[in-house]
């Protein structure tokens, strides 16, 4: 996949596009990453389906899909909530269909639900890596196939993948085998629906298929709950993942293709400079990612 990316604007910079009107289906969206994707494109007055299992709140973790899309009208946007596992094919097929009749299509897909264990081998239990497989790969998968027939009737459609770039040494995977195992699927899933679903000359439409990944650590519950309290403080914000993804579904679906983003190189090149904005805790040493460490 490439890792090229054209100068883009974004947020405050004047963008070549914008997503009003435009339907955007969200994975994971009660909270997190998929939660400020979510408040980003509605301030451009997008169409956001927030899906996600949790309904009622929880006593760790704040945010239900009901909560966030009653922030995404707040922010200008429409919302449609969607009680949605991952993990169960004829709920997506449902929640797809749901979402395409009621908001008349489907333009974006973020493929953001992800389970996370970073356990070794033996550690590892069958249940974790079942978890792990059917939320992280299987899902990116599935939802991907119901969106698409719908997708291929848009104008710009994106596809959007949150999994790492690809990347073989060792490294990567003995500390965390399942995870990472997991968690590539999602990435090899983007590598060939990229090639499978390109525009085939200029005058066809075609899906764009991209991966994101950000640079740092996310200050998002599952590095709440996974690293010491430190890491957390040397993270930056989901807001940072989100302008990055926003920045992305601007661009023609025709010509961004095939590719694995890290957050902060889209939005240096779409001319950001201003990241300390984005941290915890600004002046504090950034934490950079797992895959990317």
């Amino acid at each position: 996949m490439r890792s090229a990316y054209a100068s883009q604007t974004v947020d405050g910079i004047l963008a070549m596009n914008d997503l009003r009107g435009k339907t955007i289906f969200i994975t994971g969206s009660s909270r997190g990453i998929g939660r400020e994707i979510a408040l980003r494109c509605a301030r451009d007055g997008a169409k956001l389906v927030i899906t996600g299992k949790t309904v009622t709140p929880h006593a760790k973790l704040p945010g239900t899909i009901h909560s966030v899309a009653d922030e995404v009208v707040q922010a200008g946007g429409q919302a449609l909530a969607i009680q949605l596992d991952v993990r169960d094919e004829q709920a997506i097929r449902a929640a797809v269909e749901q979402a395409a009749q009621h908001f008349g299509g489907i333009d974006v897909l973020v493929n953001n639900a992800s389970a996370i264990s970073l356990s070794g081998t033996l550690e590892t239990p069958a249940k974790r890596l079942d978890l792990m497989w059917d939320v992280n790969m299987r899902a990116t998968f599935l939802v991907s196939q119901a969106c698409i027939p719908y997708l291929k009737q848009a104008a710009n459609p994106h596809i959007l993948t949150l999994s790492p770039p690809l990347n073989l040494d060792a490294k990567w995977f003995a500390p965390h085998v399942a995870y990472t195992i997991s968690k590539y699927g999602m990435s090899l899933c983007a590598l060939g629906m990229a090639r499978e679903f390109a525009a085939a000359d200029n005058k066809a439409k075609g899906i764009a298929v991209n991966c994101l990944w950000p640079r740092t650590t996310i200050a998002t519950a599952a590095i709440e709950f996974n690293f010491p309290e430190a890491v957390l403080r040397a993270s930056r914000k989901p807001a940072i993942m989100a302008d990055a993804a926003y920045a992305i579904f601007t661009r023609d679906s025709r010509t961004c293709n095939g590719n694995y983003f890290i957050d902060e190189e889209v939005l240096r090149e779409s001319g950001v400079s201003d990241f300390e904005r984005y941290a915890v805790s600004p002046g504090t040493p950034l934490f950079k990612d797992l895959f990317l460490g």
